[in-house]
């Protein structure tokens, strides 16, 4: 496998497998902007979810050169660059399965039925984490440019096992 990718060749279309990692760093709504804070924030993280508005592939590069990366299209994700990013995607992360996409509106499962430990998401700009049914619904906030009196924010996934521990991280600009 090659940086580019460093899921097995024979993993399934739709579902991404990483290998075990302890750490996730998930993030949304970067509007074409890495932030130095998010740098620092994802030091050690061995995984990065991107729940959509990257707003370019420049975010894309960055994140990818911290650790391998699964991002979602989003509402402002558009034009060639964007081409190869879906609208959801599954992340098998040691013994969870997470249900990643951008707008959680268009949640069209039963993620509890379906077997999801997580349902990761972005496009409200508001970072929140609830448990519903077992499942970890997250929402890493926006870590892009900022809106309204929103913060600026991210998410820091820790796994042991089939345990799941979210941090919101409020990048404090």
């Amino acid at each position: 496998s090659s940086p580019q990718n460093p899921w097995p060749e024979n993993s399934m279309p739709g579902k991404i497998k990483p290998a075990r990692p302890r750490l996730i760093g998930v993030i949304s709504d970067t509007h074409g902007m890495v932030r130095p804070e998010v740098l620092k924030a994802f030091q050690g993280v061995e995984f990065i979810i991107h729940a959509g508005d990257v707003g370019g592939p420049e975010v894309l590069e960055v994140l990818r050169a911290l650790a391998p990366l699964v991002a979602v299209r989003g509402n402002v994700d558009r034009g060639e660059w964007a081409q190869d990013l879906t609208d959801t995607e599954v992340v098998e992360a040691g013994e969870s399965r997470l249900y990643v996409l951008h707008n959680l509106h268009e949640l069209d499962l039963d993620p509890f039925a379906a077997g999801f430990r997580a349902v990761i998401s972005g496009h409200s700009h508001c970072p929140s984490k609830e448990n519903r049914q077992g499942v970890l619904f997250l929402n890493p906030g926006s870590a892009g440019p900022r809106r309204f009196r929103l913060p600026v924010s991210l998410v820091l996934l820790r796994l042991e096992g089939e345990s799941l521990a979210a941090k919101l991280i409020d990048l404090g600009v």
